[in-house]
């Protein structure tokens, strides 16, 4: 299988509760719309669609950059300093080795993770007309790959997933953050660590944050059986020669729970965001600020054995001190940062990154606090910064000197603390978040500077996520308190609008003058009342591709290419990409989140006119819950059975995976039935909102 097959096999990225599921199809060299020879069934049309096509000039195909295009990637020259190379130079300073071709599979040949499949930088001298070029240089800084030195003692293996795995010398081990996502790359980059620096034991493994890509490929560097004793004590669990797992407080909860909830929206959402089912190249996918991509390997979770609590706190783990600053809040629930004071090395998590990073990430997921994330970076820099000779991360390249280092953190900072500050001054003057996302600027010093730069989360986004985190979803007026849904309201546009032809025709002629937004909107609003009309699912795609083209941050350009390319050959993603995943996360779910994704998963108006109670016992783990269907609600009374239970149940806690899936045979070998049976079957037949073996393929630039 090929790098680009492997990459839209994957589906489930952030490790959902039964299944991680890959997306995988494969585009034709010349695709073809899925109603390109149907008859468009518009309003009032008196135009053969075919006829109209040609007027028009639409095609399926993938276009090149429109003159509109080309001038405003241009413009970009004139913004930036392209002569200062500092990052450029950072990111391949200290290289140690590196394989001339990085390709790597699974055991079934399948690739996994490729950075061969951007060889095509080298045959360009300036970025192509249809890539913003400060995307360009961020992609070229992020294709550079291989293990480099941060400081003697402290390596790390860049470009072998979207994270970096980093490993720090001990008195006779190594010490390693943060194991990236796949097992797979996390066994190649140590690989890489013992070919050129000699094998050692691992010692210790620090998890940063509870995101997928710093944890994932844990398996590649221990077993389960290797991991300390979590019910001894941080010395006791080093002297035992076992190996602790070192984490902020609350890591196992928010790493388990947070892609669960929602897990099958945000997965088919990250298609769009991480471009999974696009083809690398320069009308396709690029780096997107942290990284090449992601890889699509085996996801593994280990529990955790020690949880840091408290800032400050200082573990010694093979003859070095780390201590540890917890920032909660900000890039991730539970996040910490760590001073390494024999290095003077400051480890800055995802905290700052090299780019502007998200408060709020496109797949979905909780906002974050832009001013506790610019607090916590100057107390970092207050607590460690006049000692600190290099600042290093989980993604991208260190930075090093000290007057360096600081302006790093203080721009990094003085950016999130801005786009919060901003917001709410316009919030204030009663702007709403669309017109603040269109109206807030950085500073121009900030604006310019290449570490702070739009390549993952943008100004717009970020803005939008502070009017939610302070306004939330109403911007106050009335007309939206209860609106339409989209196919509804598109089809009474599209019955206003009258002969849609006309639209179409006026809308090109406004895609000619590069107005690329509102083609985008007014012929997006045509598909979503009739989604077999050709031309205006053709218009919007070249108008989403040539945003595409001008977006500097890689997750805006892969979901404008994206739409782009589901409008011109329908919905993507296979329904029956295979798992992903080693089962070891959802296993360490507690009792509680299994409850919790029972009642997502309920069909509620099947259950609407039921009222009954089942008790569950799990003696494995010394718990006791009471469970009530209150027409069709499944309350969770914790730690409570109720009297006289309809049911009762007596089980490991795993097997409560059998009736959430509706597995009749494993709840019949491991659960011990009492009382109404048929009221139980009936719970677990009621477990059948979504499909979790299979990819989610919800459809989202068409209804």
């Amino acid at each position: 299988m090929n790098l680009f097959s492997a990459r839209k096999m994957l589906a489930f990225l952030l490790a959902m509760l039964l299944a991680a599921s890959s997306a995988a199809c494969t585009q034709s060299a010349e695709p073809t719309t899925q109603a390109a020879t149907e008859q468009s069934a518009t309003t009032d049309s008196t135009t053969e669609p075919a006829d109209l096509l040609t007027e028009l000039g639409l095609t399926a195909e993938v276009k090149q950059a429109a003159g509109h295009t080309v001038e405003v990637n241009s413009a970009v020259y004139s913004l930036l300093d392209f002569e200062n190379t500092q990052e450029w130079e950072f990111a391949t300073a200290n290289l140690i080795d590196a394989p001339e071709k990085l390709e790597l599979t699974d055991e079934k040949g399948n690739v996994i993770w490729s950075q061969a499949a951007f060889s095509f930088l080298d045959d360009y001298e300036k970025a192509p007309d249809t890539v913003n070029p400060s995307l360009w240089e961020n992609t070229k800084n992020n294709h550079a790959y291989g293990l480099f030195k941060v400081v003697d003692g402290i390596y790390q293996v860049r470009g072998y997933d979207m994270a970096n795995l980093t490993v720090v010398e001990g008195d006779s081990g190594w010490i390693l953050f943060d194991p990236l996502m796949s097992v797979e790359c996390t066994q190649a980059a140590m690989e890489l660590v013992n070919q050129n620096l000699g094998e050692r034991p691992i010692k210790a493994v620090i998890i940063s944050h509870p995101h997928v890509d710093h944890f994932g490929g844990i398996r590649g560097v221990m077993d389960p059986e290797d991991a300390a004793d979590a019910t001894l004590t941080i010395q006791d669990q080093l002297a035992s020669g076992s190996i602790p797992i070192i984490v902020p407080e609350g890591f196992a909860e928010h790493a388990i729970a947070e892609n669960v909830y929602a897990g099958r929206a945000m997965s088919r959402r990250a298609n769009y965001q991480y471009g999974t089912l696009l083809e690398p190249g320069v009308t396709g996918t690029l780096a997107m600020g942290i990284g090449m991509g992601q890889s699509v390997g085996t996801v593994s979770f280990i529990m955790p054995t020690y949880e840091i609590t408290e800032t400050g706190e200082t573990v010694t783990i093979d003859g070095v001190d780390f201590v540890f600053q917890l920032t909660p809040g900000t890039e991730a629930p539970a996040e910490m940062n760590t001073w390494l004071p024999g290095f003077q090395a400051l480890w800055l998590a995802e905290n700052c990154t090299g780019t502007l990073h998200n408060l709020y990430t496109l797949r979905g997921a909780q906002v974050r606090d832009g001013a506790a994330w610019a607090k916590y970076i100057l107390d970092a820099l207050t607590l460690y910064g006049d000692e600190a000779q290099v600042v290093f991360q989980s993604h991208n390249w260190p930075h090093w000197g000290n007057d360096v280092l600081k302006a790093y953190m203080v721009d990094t900072a003085a950016m999130y603390q801005f786009i919060n500050d901003q917001t709410l001054t316009y919030i204030n003057q009663g702007y709403t978040a669309n017109e603040i996302c269109n109206r807030i600027q950085l500073p121009a010093a900030l604006e310019k500077n290449w570490y702070t730069r739009q390549y993952y989360g943008t100004l717009s986004h970020n803005a939008r996520a502070v009017y939610q985190k302070y306004m939330g979803w109403y911007d106050a007026n009335p007309v939206n308190l209860n609106p339409l849904t989209p196919t509804e309201s598109a089809k009474k546009w599209v019955e206003y609008l009258g002969n849609t032809d006309e639209v179409l025709r006026k809308a090109k002629e406004d895609f000619d003058k590069g107005e690329y937004r509102w083609v985008a909107e007014v012929t997006n609003t045509i598909v979503f009342a009739d989604p077999e009309n050709t031309a205006a699912r053709l218009l919007c795609a070249d108008a989403l591709e040539q945003l595409g083209y001008q977006s500097e941050s890689g997750p805006w350009r892969n979901a404008y290419l994206t739409a782009a390319l589901e409008l011109r050959n329908g919905n993507s993603v296979d329904k029956d990409a295979l798992t992903l995943t080693d089962g070891s996360l959802q296993r360490e779910m507690t009792v509680s989140m299994i409850i919790d994704y029972m009642g997502i998963m309920l069909d509620k108006q099947a259950l609407e006119d039921q009222d009954f109670t089942i008790n569950i016992y799990l003696p494995d783990v010394g718990e006791e819950h009471g469970l009530q269907v209150k027409n069709g609600v499944l309350l969770h009374y914790e730690h409570a059975p109720r009297p006289d239970a309809d049911v009762t149940v007596r089980c490991p806690k795993n097997a409560l995976l059998f009736i959430l899936s509706n597995n009749a045979e494993g709840v019949s070998k491991a659960v011990q039935v009492e009382g109404d049976a048929a009221l139980l079957t009936a719970f677990m037949e009621a477990m059948n909102q979504f499909d979790t073996t299979t990819a989610p393929s919800f459809n989202i630039i068409e209804p």
